[in-house]
């Protein structure tokens, strides 16, 4: 698959790239995994020497001889050898007063697991060696609570060392049609959603599937729910080392979430457990799920809602762990049947976070929202242009012929008693619409 989209961060990893030229630079790049961050950092650094190294668990002496090596290679420099990170990493701050290169550190964070002391070694020679150091220090993560933890924590030796901070976040919902309108040109609005569902627009998942020729919904679920599929053991992959010994508890109440159990009670019955630590630390430390106020709702209402940031995450807590017996016996069949009888009452959800994405990438709104008053009593999207005041007011439904405009006008009476001066926009949102 060709490389979408990121003009933006090209754009940002470029000027940081000529700005090391001058003065030293040191860019943190996080993102969940699979979406995208290597292959970016590839696409934009190509203007002086670049020095990549993906840091994996193993003795410090084997990680110097090999980081030593790619670095003779990317530069021509030959340093020696070290058994010492730190004396290495020295080495490349001297190196970098009189060449100018790109570093990069690929899953940085695994430096704690090769020496617990690293990050505070990197700390003191950064400090002592970046002035006239021509160096684009890149490091790079994806285990969110520990790259947090190195960078955002004020006792920890890296804390504010950063000259700058990208979050990479999925593909935005126009750059979905791009890439299915190249492989599809005349695909249906439900492969559309499909893609958006089982990928969420993380870039890895959607070249599986375009590489698998899965344009169709039909062929899309096939190839996630496929023997052997790469997408059947991604969470636990991607969940067990950000959760440790206690992940079971963290992915009973993602499961919880998933099947549409919102609110902390009924996630405590469904799980039979006490959610209310696992669920701040789903949201704080592992950003994983967010809180739902109604819109208008202060901060404190206690009218609050969980859901699951992450589509890939949703469907797969929903189908995949649920049915975890069904496929360890290689019973795809099953789960995909399962996932054909629920499709139109999921994808209905999956439809209303389509809209206020879309909504939300226009640009135009400084809110993007839904509201409820009671279950029966919903709203899906209200998008707010505090500046101009202008609001739209939105159903969304999979077919059009569902919405009731005038059921809709009735539902939003509280929201426009408390707008009344501005101009509001009720509109019905389908598939025909995406």
């Amino acid at each position: 698959m060709k490389f979408y989209d990121r003009e933006t961060e090209n754009i940002a990893l470029g000027n940081i790239e000529k700005a090391s030229a001058l003065v030293a630079q040191m860019t943190v790049i996080t993102g969940r995994r699979r979406i995208g961050k290597t292959a970016l950092i590839k696409q934009a650094f190509t203007r002086i020497p670049f020095v990549y190294f993906f840091v994996v668990r193993k003795s410090e002496a084997l990680l110097c001889q090999e980081l030593a090596d790619i670095v003779r290679d990317s530069t021509g420099e030959d340093l020696g050898e070290f058994s010492s990170f730190s004396r290495l990493f020295r080495a490349l701050m001297n190196l970098s007063k009189r060449l100018n290169f790109t570093l990069v550190f690929d899953e940085f964070q695994n430096l704690h697991y090769v020496n617990e002391s690293l990050f505070s070694e990197i700390q003191n020679i950064w400090d002592s060696s970046k002035e006239g150091s021509h160096i684009n220090l890149v490091l790079c993560g994806s285990v969110y609570s520990m790259m947090t933890k190195i960078f955002d924590d004020a006792h920890e030796p890296l804390f504010g060392r950063a000259t700058h901070r990208i979050n990479l976040k999925p593909f935005r919902t126009e750059t979905l049609k791009e890439i299915l309108a190249d492989h599809n040109p005349d695909y249906s609005p439900d492969d559309l959603l499909t893609l958006y569902m089982l990928t969420g627009g993380v870039a890895k998942y959607v070249e599986l599937l375009i590489d698998d020729g899965a344009f169709t919904k039909d062929a899309m679920i096939d190839t996630v729910l496929s023997f052997g599929s790469f997408f059947i053991t991604e969470g636990y992959e991607m969940l067990r080392e950000e959760f440790g010994k206690e992940y079971s508890n963290y992915f009973s109440v993602l499961q919880a979430i998933a099947e549409g159990n919102t609110d902390r009670s009924k996630i405590k019955n469904f799980t039979g457990i006490e959610p209310g630590g696992y669920l701040d630390k789903l949201e704080k430390n592992y950003s994983l799920i967010a809180r739902q106020r109604p819109f208008l709702q202060s901060e404190g209402t206690r009218d609050v809602r969980y859901y699951i940031i992450d589509n890939f995450l949703t469907f797969w807590f929903r189908f995949i762990h649920k049915y975890r017996s069904a496929l360890e016996i290689n019973n795809m069949d099953y789960v995909k049947t399962k996932v054909q009888e629920d499709y139109n009452t999921f994808s209905g959800f999956i439809l209303e976070r389509y809209f206020r994405q879309q909504y939300a990438e226009t640009g135009r709104y400084n809110i993007v929202s839904n509201y409820w008053k009671r279950e029966t009593d919903e709203i899906d999207l209200i998008a707010v242009d505090d500046n101009d005041k202008y609001m739209v007011i939105a159903e969304c439904k999979r077919q059009a012929k569902r919405i009731s405009l005038e059921l809709l006008r009735q539902k939003a009476r509280d929201i426009i008693s408390k707008r009344r001066r501005y101009k509001v926009d009720f509109r019905t949102l389908s598939l025909e619409d995406m």
